[in-house]
């Protein structure tokens, strides 16, 4: 999108082209139900004929543990004919910022590090498709032993939320719905171990986190008092670098790559929780127990699937920004729709077909039957 078009104009032609895709979407998937089904031991689906992904080496980020990768080795789908590496990092903004430096090919964080590695200057990446997920494990806790008992509690005291991510924005959004703003807090930006240390240490009051660090926080008692549940969207862009997007044969990769992580995590609601969460807890270090209970309900909450990038999600993010914008965590407004690309979006929606066609899934527990 050249920089010279006005942002609303760049709006307009994103949309009409989401809109158009919309439409090819259904037919492919119409004509993928009449299909036979794929070899399960195959790629997630078609990708460019033409280009060779076989030298093809990706970074391809995580956040707290490689959860993607464990999913792929669940269903028997990492067996690629390119070469993956899993960076872990301890939040989205870290991804953000490798991927800024190229350190990394491709990254998965929610809707938020992006938008603040936009306002910080020259965007090298580009969102590609998003992932939908479970928004639960996203929470306001407090010590077990501590007298505050609600969000609106918080007046006054020292509050940890890790920056630039979605624990900052449902924390805002939590003090708003209790009549509260971000001024009416002692806010205390702090990565997820730091913040754990700080709350059982008693320097913080409490502390918005989400993933590992709140399994952690309530191994040791603690208690919440906001969850981010209702609020966030459960939207987790992909995002690659802008120089991958000119390289056919990575750009095939990726494709290759998203379509595989869809069918495994079909694959895992397929009665195979128990795989997947042997290895969740594994690397968490939590019982056993434990971890397949949280994936059983997260998966019922809202199943993790791979989408190419609609309307709905490109809005949902500008409300997003629009929101950090509102407590000048950002320095201007930020056009989220200058940072998604539909160019993988006709592949992606083709190998997604083959994978919704080609596994056969059982119905997803419903949350009162795990609990």
């Amino acid at each position: 999108m050249s920089s010279s078009v006005r942002p609303g104009a760049r709006r307009r032609a994103l949309s009409t082209r989401v809109a158009a895709l919309a439409v090819a979407t259904s037919a492919v998937l119409v004509a993928a139900g009449c299909s036979s089904s794929g070899d399960s031991s195959s790629g997630g689906g078609a990708t460019d004929a033409s280009a060779d992904i076989s030298s093809v080496s990706l970074k391809v980020g995580q956040t707290g543990w490689a959860q993607t990768k464990a999913a792929l080795e669940v269903a028997g789908l990492d067996n690629t004919p390119y070469t993956l590496e899993w960076p872990v990092f301890s939040g989205g903004d870290q991804q953000l910022q490798a991927l800024q430096s190229s350190a990394l090919d491709v990254a998965q964080s929610s809707e938020i590090p992006p938008v603040f590695a936009a306002a910080g200057g020259t965007v090298k990446f580009k969102q590609v498709a998003v992932q939908t997920g479970s928004t639960l494990f996203q929470e306001v806790v407090v010590t077990k032993n501590s007298p505050i008992t609600s969000i609106a509690g918080l007046k006054g005291k020292k509050v940890g939320y890790v920056k630039n991510t979605t624990a900052a924005y449902f924390l805002n959004e939590l003090l708003k719905e209790s009549g509260l703003s971000w001024k009416d807090i002692q806010p205390r930006p702090l990565l997820p171990n730091d913040g754990l240390a700080a709350l059982n240490g008693g320097s913080i009051d409490a502390f918005a986190s989400y993933g590992n660090t709140i399994i952690q926080a309530h191994q040791n008692g603690a208690r919440t008092i906001g969850s981010g549940e209702k609020i966030l969207s459960g939207n987790f862009p992909w995002s690659v670098t802008t120089s991958l997007l000119s390289n056919a044969s990575k750009k095939a990769a990726v494709v290759d790559l998203l379509a595989r992580i869809d069918k495994a995590w079909r694959y895992v609601r397929a009665g195979h929780e128990q795989a997947y969460a042997d290895k969740f807890a594994a690397a968490t270090k939590q019982p056993v127990a434990s971890a397949l209970k949280q994936v059983q309900l997260q998966e019922a909450q809202r199943p993790t699937g791979i989408e190419p990038p609609t309307q709905t999600v490109i809005d949902s993010q500008q409300k997003v920004a629009d929101s950090f914008l509102e407590i000048k965590a950002l320095p201007s407004k930020v056009d989220v729709a200058d940072l998604w690309s539909d160019e993988l979006a006709a592949p992606l929606t083709t190998a997604l077909a083959g994978t919704s066609a080609s596994v056969s899934s059982t119905p997803v527990p419903s949350a009162s039957a795990v609990g």
